[in-house]
């Protein structure tokens, strides 16, 4: 069983910064083997595809994010990351981490965290 708990969530004025973390966790499971995503979901709102990286790193954005996130992954901690700047109000949302064999398979997903922009 795959658990992926996110954290770093938070307040942030618009323009700022966070960096969310998701630890993945689970007999034998290793982000080595996996491809990892972040979506979000706004109140009201779809969840969507915010980035994603494959299991050899290669990353993905959403074009309402390119230029300002960042994923990465730490395979030695099993935890992916996503570095998010010059946030926007707009980037308000549910963060949620995901996994799964490839970036068009993801079957796991953390309980998320929220993140709020001010204006």
């Amino acid at each position: 069983q795959v658990q992926l708990v996110e954290s770093g969530g938070g307040l942030v004025q618009a323009g700022g910064s966070l960096r969310l973390s998701c630890a993945a966790s689970g007999s034998g499971f290793s982000i080595v083997f996996r491809a990892m995503g972040w979506y979000r979901q706004a109140p009201g709102k779809q969840r969507e595809l915010v980035a994603t990286i494959t299991r050899g790193g290669t990353a993905n954005y959403a074009d309402f994010v390119k230029g300002r996130f960042t994923i990465s992954k730490d395979n030695a901690k099993n935890t992916v990351y996503l570095e998010m700047t010059s946030l926007k109000p707009e980037d308000t949302a549910v963060y949620y981490c995901s996994a799964g064999l490839t970036i068009k398979l993801f079957d796991s997903w953390g309980q998320g965290t929220q993140v709020t922009v001010s204006s």
